[in-house]
């Protein structure tokens, strides 16, 4: 009989299209996080943002376990949604909400380039992943095809900041809140993962966002509310439904290399939503990163070592 393992693995290479689909879907939604979050904090307080969003997607967290009848996670399955919570509903809103007091989206995308390749280093630390050496040269040739395009944009400095440590500490968090929560999602599904996640991060979330109103009462115009709201209802919640899912379905590392095209579109948002320049060569980059991720799919990870054979009774002599 086939372990519990060894069907996942098996159902995680028999439909790498679905999940390939799910989590483009998730990097379309995500893609406006950075534009979204820049629109809220020029006008609310990054605290009020980083914290209130999640305290917002943990309301329509509680709804949906409630109207679905989800079970209670087990305590393992809790001490793991502490990691998903620290990643990506605590640690990527907070750093980036405070680097957007001070860069714009656009050079926020340069930096979040990386996230690709911190997830599938997570994905092999905390999912037991292990992608082929192909993998990694397709991964690699996707990050310096965008990050070629952002020097070539002017979006690079030539000095690191502090809100570049921001980015690249939200980077590192959201890498492994991907991963651990794509892992995760196996057992619990995508859905169920991040409202639980949202549920364990209430405790600290709750409380961060009243002082955070208490001290800078929140009064904004309709744009950054907008911005806040998009952050709450599609970043921090209904993405993740997707995402999940397809880390889950198609697997971390492999799936996780759809966010190549994240930065690109996240330029075109930044655009179009705040006025952004953004080059005629994000399409030359957008078409190098898509076949980049094609690569990336198309490579099989290394199958898991096979369970020793159980000895051949010996007969017994008279």
């Amino acid at each position: 009989m086939k372990s519990k393992s060894s069907a996942i693995v098996a159902d995680t290479v028999a439909v790498p299209t679905g999940g390939l689909l799910l989590g483009a879907l998730g990097v379309v939604l995500f893609s406006m996080s950075l534009p979204a979050t820049k629109l809220a904090v020029h006008e609310l307080d990054p605290w009020f943002v980083a914290f209130g969003r999640a305290v917002g997607a943990g309301l329509l967290a509680s709804a949906y376990l409630r109207v679905t009848g989800a079970p209670r996670p087990t305590a393992t399955q809790w001490r793991r949604l502490a990691v998903v919570a620290l990643g990506v509903v605590v640690g990527f809103p907070l750093f980036t909400s405070l680097a957007l007091t001070a860069q714009t989206a656009a050079h926020g995308a340069v930096v979040v380039t990386v996230l690709p390749a911190a997830t599938a280093v997570f994905a092999v630390l905390r999912a037991g992943e292990r992608p082929p050496r192909a993998f990694w040269l397709a991964a690699s040739a996707g990050l310096v095809a965008v990050l070629g395009f952002l020097v070539a944009g002017g979006a690079v400095r030539g000095t690191v900041e502090l809100p570049d440590l921001y980015l690249l500490a939200a980077v590192l968090l959201c890498g492994l809140g991907y991963a651990e929560g794509g892992a995760l999602a196996r057992e619990l599904g995508g859905a169920r993962t991040i409202c639980w996640a949202l549920i364990v991060a209430l405790p600290v979330t709750v409380p961060v966002t009243a002082l955070s109103a208490l001290a800078h009462p929140p009064h904004a115009a309709a744009t950054a509310w907008a911005g806040f709201g998009y952050v709450t209802v599609v970043s921090m919640f209904l993405g993740f439904f997707a995402w999940y899912a397809g880390l889950a379905r198609g697997g971390v590392a492999r799936v996780g290399q759809v966010q190549l095209a994240q930065p690109v579109l996240t330029l075109l948002w930044s655009a179009l939503l705040l006025g952004e320049p953004v080059g005629p060569a994000a399409i030359v980059a957008a078409l190098a990163v898509l076949a980049c991720v094609a690569l990336t799919q198309r490579t099989r990870a290394a199958a898991p070592p096979a369970a020793p054979a159980a000895p051949a009774p010996v007969a017994a002599t008279p």
